[in-house]
């Protein structure tokens, strides 16, 4: 790597040199495995509120038919195509994470090359490499720059996903270098996103407009558009004004020869991820015995930096108890499915067995413990009892993520889709073969369309 190349230059000529021949076979099955979870996730997202009401206001007036989009009759032009899709796969918040990036790899990038596999008739092999130069991106920048660069505030998904995005299409595009690292300025420069919306419709614009302006600094970069090719390390640029200093091409080196999307991490609980290890220690005590009427008091140990994430202490809607540790911890101690979207309502927020539950569970930040890591300790009217969870450690059997996830697919691509779902799946399934890209399109489409 030339050392004088600067970190923006060395990762659009990682990203743009990247091909098929040179990933590892875990790194295609994982994107492969990417590609089908975040499909499912926008499929079961695209009736949600917040995609009626950018079709509503947004893709209706457009009145473009250039692009799909997922699970929906309408159509839109190819910019609002990867910000309603975009929206929509993180709309449940049960698509994939990286610890790397601290946010969603999969979500800016996938809705951005779906956009343009209809204009650029990309190759399923096209749309798996660029997939996976885009994810590539997104997680070295994030080690780079993590974790002040979250800690402060900023959600990920959307500002590093921005430039992720860019760097996907970037590779569709087959842009050469100097167009390459403008589309990445342009995407780091278009960067936005504050986890302070947590909870709200804002988190999933933030994956929308990571698409879309990714793909839009792609677009624009073929056409001579041009950014500062040097904006992720200079002086005020993008490191330096999100992450508190600048970054060299230097420390990069470390990951030569690694593919870091084979760390991605999946949720099967349609909750914050940072939710999961409290709610898979919880589980593992009321299968060990304990009943919630015998609960007199549940502390949860939990890294400082969760605080700032995922602990709405009352949340009042489904929404926002995706983001409470107290509400998830509680619905796993009552045995309600965390797995079930159908479980996350204002409804079941305001239960008064959820509440009354909620109530006894109080949360202690420790410093020893990561972010995907946590104690949960209860106290019965028989004794004490405690677990540990882990959610941070990826799956290295393969064969049994791709069956987990093709479970949840059926379960979220189903109804949407009806007995086009198994087709999906087939395709996604052999990606790499599919001639063109559109096909996953054309069985992403409502059943009754």
């Amino acid at each position: 790597m030339n050392e004088n190349a600067g970190a923006t230059r060395a990762l659009a000529r990682y990203a743009r040199d990247l091909k098929f021949e040179s990933l590892t076979p875990e790194a295609t099955e994982v994107a492969r495995h990417c590609l089908l979870d975040s499909i499912g996730c926008a499929l079961a997202g695209s009736s949600e509120e917040l995609v009626n009401i950018l079709v509503s206001n947004v893709v209706h007036p457009e009145g473009s038919s250039s692009a799909r989009l997922l699970g929906r009759v309408e159509h839109a032009s190819t910019l609002t195509a990867a910000l309603v899709n975009g929206a929509m796969a993180h709309a449940l918040d049960y698509d994939d994470t990286h610890m790397r990036m601290f946010g969603h790899p999969t979500v800016p990038v996938i809705p951005a090359l779906l956009a343009i596999s209809e204009s650029e008739n990309l190759s399923g092999k096209d749309l798996l490499v660029s997939l996976i130069a885009g994810v590539e991106v997104e997680t070295r920048l994030g080690a780079l720059l993590n974790p002040e660069h979250y800690s402060v505030g900023f959600h990920a998904t959307g500002t590093i996903g921005s430039i992720g995005a860019a760097a996907a299409a970037a590779h569709a595009l087959r842009l050469d270098e100097e167009r390459f690292c403008h589309a990445l300025a342009l995407g780091a420069t278009q960067a936005a996103g504050l986890k302070a919306s947590f909870g709200s419709m804002a988190k999933p614009l933030h994956a929308g407009c990571a698409a879309q302006s990714g793909l839009m600094s792609a677009l624009l970069a073929r056409g001579g558009f041009t950014g500062n090719p040097k904006l992720i390390e200079t002086e005020q640029g993008f490191a330096a004004a999100l992450h508190g200093e600048g970054c060299s091409e230097k420390e990069l080196e470390r990951f030569e020869n690694q593919f870091l999307i084979e760390d991605t991490l999946f949720k099967y609980h349609a909750a914050c991820y940072l939710t999961h290890a409290a709610i898979d220690a919880s589980r593992q005590l009321v299968m060990e015995g304990v009943k919630p009427q015998n609960v007199v008091s549940v502390e949860v140990k939990i890294s400082p930096e969760l605080f700032k994430v995922c602990t709405i202490p009352n949340p009042k809607t489904g929404l926002e108890g995706k983001f409470s540790v107290r509400a998830t911890v509680a619905m796993a101690l009552l045995d309600i499915d965390t797995s079930d979207l159908r479980s996350y309502t204002d409804q079941q927020m305001s239960s008064d067995e959820l509440i009354k539950l909620r109530e006894k569970i109080t949360l202690t930040g420790v410093d020893e413990l990561t972010t995907t890591q946590a104690q949960v300790i209860i106290q019965t009217d028989s004794g004490q009892t405690e677990s540990f969870g882990d959610a941070g450690i990826p799956n290295k059997d393969l064969d049994e993520q791709w069956t987990r996830l093709s479970s949840k697919f059926d379960v979220l691509a189903g109804p949407v889709v009806g007995t086009r779902a198994k087709k999906l799946h087939k395709c996604i399934e052999n990606v790499e073969a599919l001639e063109s890209a559109r096909d996953l399109l054309d069985y992403a489409r409502p059943k009754l369309a």
